[in-house]
């Protein structure tokens, strides 16, 4: 055997994947302990008929055992007990009693599986993905089970909870279809468009009776199908901040249209054709009004296309998310809001900061700076004085008018604070002082990212560890200390 054909059959498998139907079945589990406990955890899965054969059973086996409803047949293994069965298990935590098991089963000619034991197993079980009635399963043929494990924990993020409830759904229609529409080429156009357009989206989003309203509506022959938005929380701009949710949808959208505080990386991570359009807003630069981003999300949906409204944070906190819904709304175009990690949130954990704390703090404001060189003091300065923890959004060119008027208004200037520029991204700095420093904000030029501002008693308690004083002054106070 050559070289080439040596590598070919490193790439070929020593298993065949197959899925054992056992839905009334019965099931046999031969164990005693947490082993046992696991295979018949995993076998409540299905609807199998799940049966423990043991004299004696561990709290954590018979614990599982109530939980899936299983039978518990209190006596030692023998040959017998496998008559009928589907599957056996033999998780007997012992090589030569699993081998023993292994033999009996072999002449009664009932696969097997010794748990932990590659060698001894006729079948070997998958880390496995339930979407009833979509199921994954992966194994590594017993020589990772780790990766398998890690690989399956990508696919559960990959699917969502309703990837069975949106089969289940193709199923009840599978007949009517095939009835209805005769050219193969046709239903196959009519099944993609049902499993990657607004059918799907209502599914996901628990909208059942849209969902199946839609399909009707596909199978009615309107196929000049309405596209959908979701208006997607970024984060912070870390990509591993995103929820699993967010980077479904940036791999399903056809378009993503995303705000400037969304780092590159992040809109990297749709789906290497969709179009991606910048509607960004930066204080000094050049920006799509608000108006003609809602005109473009309407224009977008009614070509039929899936968008992701991509911003950063959470889109329901100062994301003008409230005007793009009303313009979706107003043009009956379907939506959805996914929420992200606010930016407040974000440097709280970078800071180690507990927004609330008992007995210090018991209420949290979300504020916006803008407001501060008004003649009145804003609403939110009014709670910062009762004791609130306070995060100003976009603080930075404010900063000395939210102090001014916080100190004028009785504020202690020794208030805590803290500022955290580019919260949860490579280039994050944490700057801590009081409440007096926040007028030297506007004069250092090192600070050019977005800003957050906490305010508070409660700040007192964060751990600083990596932070620079926030004005030379309190460079001073410490060495004077």
């Amino acid at each position: 055997m050559n070289g080439t054909d040596t590598e070919k059959k490193k790439r070929r498998l020593d298993v065949f994947p197959a899925f054992f139907k056992v839905r009334g079945q019965r099931v046999i589990v031969v164990g005693h302990g947490a082993e046992a406990a696991a295979k018949v955890r995993l076998l409540g899965e299905t609807n199998a008929r799940i049966e423990v054969v043991s004299l004696k059973v561990e709290p954590v086996l018979q614990q599982a055992i109530e939980s899936v409803g299983a039978k518990h047949v209190g006596e030692e293994f023998r040959a017998e007990v496998l008559e009928d069965a589907a599957l056996v298990f033999t998780a007997r935590e012992d090589e030569a009693l699993d081998r023993a098991v292994v033999e009996v089963a072999r002449a009664a000619g009932v696969p097997v599986n010794a748990v932990d034991r590659p060698d001894l197993c006729d079948f070997y079980t998958g880390a496995l993905v339930n979407r009833a009635p979509v199921a994954v399963a992966i194994t590594s043929t017993g020589v990772g089970p780790v990766l398998a494990r890690h690989i399956r924990a990508r696919i559960e993020a990959m699917l969502p909870r309703a990837t069975g409830d949106l089969a289940q759904l193709a199923e009840s229609f599978r007949d009517t279809v095939s009835r209805v529409i005769r050219d193969g080429a046709v239903r196959r156009r009519f099944w993609a468009r049902f499993f990657s357009g607004p059918v799907a989206a209502h599914v996901h989003a628990g909208r059942k009776d849209l969902a199946r309203a839609e399909t009707q509506r596909l199978l009615n022959g309107h196929v000049d199908e309405t596209g959908f938005v979701w208006l997607v929380g970024a984060g912070p701009g870390a990509e591993d901040l995103l929820t699993l949710r967010a980077q479904r949808l940036l791999q399903e959208a056809d378009v993503i249209v995303y705000d400037a505080l969304v780092p590159a990386s992040v809109v990297a991570m749709g789906r290497r054709d969709a179009e991606r359009i910048s509607v960004g807003k930066r204080k000094g630069a050049h920006s799509v009004p608000q108006s003609e981003t809602n005109g473009l999300l309407v224009d977008l949906a009614r070509q039929g296309r899936k968008v992701v409204r991509l911003k950063s944070g959470d889109p329901l906190i100062f994301g003008r998310a409230g005007e793009e819904m009303a313009a979706l709304n107003e043009a009956g175009i379907g939506f959805e809001v996914v929420p992200g990690v606010t930016a407040a949130f974000a440097a709280a954990a970078s800071a180690q900061l507990p927004l609330t704390l008992r007995g210090v703090a018991s209420t949290l404001v979300f504020a916006t700076g803008h407001n501060a060189r008004s003649e009145t003091l804003p609403d939110w300065a009014g709670l910062a004085l009762k004791g609130a923890t306070v995060a100003v959004y976009m603080g930075r060119s404010v900063a000395a008018a939210v102090s001014e008027r916080l100190i004028s208004a009785g504020m202690k200037p020794a208030t805590s604070v803290v500022l955290i520029e580019n919260a949860a991204q490579a280039g994050e700095r944490q700057f801590s002082g009081v409440l007096s420093d926040l007028s030297h904000l506007s004069g250092r030029d090192d600070v050019g990212g977005p800003v957050l501002i906490i305010i508070g008693d409660a700040v007192g308690h964060a751990r600083l560890l990596n932070a620079e004083p926030l004005a030379a002054s309190a460079v001073l106070r410490e060495a004077a200390a």
